[in-house]
């Protein structure tokens, strides 16, 4: 990243982080404790600046673009994405951040003045401005005005429970009407869990939600009744996987998944090599033994579709494709996502959802994986906000990108390393 401009403010933090580490530990534990405080303080009025830089971050870099003559609707692109680069946050997070930060430190006076004093936490203030989003001006100061008091005693569980009693108290048919609009926000999502598992997460209305949970509860009691030796949650997941396949049983599913990895891993697993672990798309990588029983145990009469990746010598980077379209090809989309595996975004690694120019066409960037990226969404349209700048860092390996923001911050992003044969 590129060096950020000095002033004395930045020179007082710099002097403090460095200083930390000079601390004498040749002391008592009464001291220890007293730091602990100290610091935990310390990181409380850090926060408070943090959300405050960060709005006029935001308010600066919107008049900057509207100035520049961008729709008003479009004059927030990218700026969440600025801020995300300089927390080590995703984009989605720092947008989420942006928007607590801004009902914080402009209509929550007394919790941010407690934030600053050290006096409750980072998280504790966020929790209030997130649950009064939803309020008009005039409710979020009375919620304001009637935790002050109370606030510095309050953990993470109660500064939620009462301040959404507030809320509710005071806007109860608007808290209905945030009730009902949150049912629109349901869905389904996958995230890879550790030990090659993954997270399959359902976000339903509460009666839904129940009643699915009661009945894999009935179904696991009564399976159980009959003296089936799988644990109560096994049956429940099996049960589950089993209801929205169709299948007989859950390891029955016929899947079609993207999986990466050496022909030793597959073919010789005794040899040199034949213990690299494999890449399956959208997760972490996975023992080439569990790879191998993904392609090898699928069912008789399902077909196993089996795609060459080779790579470059050294194995440090995927075998480039090329077309002279706009637009990338399905094979070369599918040839991304196996690469990248996640939004190229430092720090976002969000699903991949576009394939995505690095230097726009317009520009005249090649439709070439060389000069694509995944990208979620976000990220994509992030980047097309005026003053982004991409370029590939020639002859790297993996396959590096360096990203420029508006403010001539430089960041770099480098695709995972594939499995190799070595």
């Amino acid at each position: 990243m590129s060096e950020p401009a000095a002033d004395a403010p930045m020179a007082a933090l710099a002097g403090l982080v460095g200083g930390l580490g000079a601390l004498d530990q040749d002391v008592d534990d009464a001291v220890r404790v007293d730091r602990l405080r100290l610091m935990e303080q310390a990181k409380a009025a850090l926060a408070a600046a943090q959300a405050r830089e960060a709005v006029a971050f935001a308010a600066s870099q919107r008049a900057t673009q509207l100035a520049a003559g961008v729709p008003h609707e479009r004059a927030e692109r990218g700026i969440a994405a600025q801020i995300g680069l300089a927390l080590r946050i995703s984009p989605w997070h720092a947008q989420r951040y942006l928007g607590w930060a801004r009902v914080l430190t402009r209509e929550l006076p007394r919790t941010y003045a407690a934030l600053w004093a050290g006096e409750t936490t980072e998280r504790r203030a966020m929790i209030i401005a997130r649950e009064t989003m939803w309020l008009s001006p005039i409710d979020r100061a009375k919620v304001d005005e009637q935790l002050a008091l109370r606030l510095p005693q309050l953990g993470d569980r109660r500064v939620e429970v009462e301040t959404r009693t507030l809320a509710c108290r005071l806007d109860p048919d608007g808290y209905v009407e945030r009730v009902r609009a949150a049912e629109n926000d349901r869905r389904v999502t996958l995230r890879p869990a550790p030990d090659t598992m993954a997270r399959l997460t359902a976000l339903v209305p509460m009666a839904q939600g129940v009643a699915a949970y009661a009945t894999l509860c009935r179904e696991a009691d009564s399976t159980v009744a009959t003296g089936d030796a799988r644990g109560r949650g096994q049956i429940m997941a099996d049960t589950l996987i089993e209801r929205v396949t169709g299948q007989v049983t859950a390891s029955d599913v016929p899947v079609e998944v993207g999986l990466v990895m050496t022909d030793r891993s597959l073919l010789a697993p005794d040899a040199p090599g034949g213990t690299e672990p494999a890449l399956l798309e959208g997760t972490d990588p996975i023992p080439a033994e569990i790879a191998r029983a993904l392609v090898l145990g699928a069912p008789d009469d399902t077909a196993v579709w089996l795609r060459r990746l080779y790579t470059k010598p050294g194995g440090r980077e995927l075998v480039a494709m090329e077309s002279t379209r706009r637009e990338f090809t399905p094979a070369q989309r599918r040839y991304i996502r196996a690469r990248d595996r996640f939004c190229r975004t430092p720090w976002c690694e969000a699903p991949i959802r576009h394939a995505d120019h690095i230097v726009p066409v317009a520009s005249g960037g090649p439709t070439h994986v060389g000069n694509g990226q995944g990208c979620c969404e976000a990220c994509n349209y992030a980047k097309q906000a005026p003053g982004w700048r991409s370029r590939v860092i020639t002859g790297a390996a993996p396959h590096e990108v360096e990203i420029t923001t508006p403010t001539g911050h430089r960041y770099r992003t480098r695709a995972p390393t594939p499995p190799t044969a070595a």
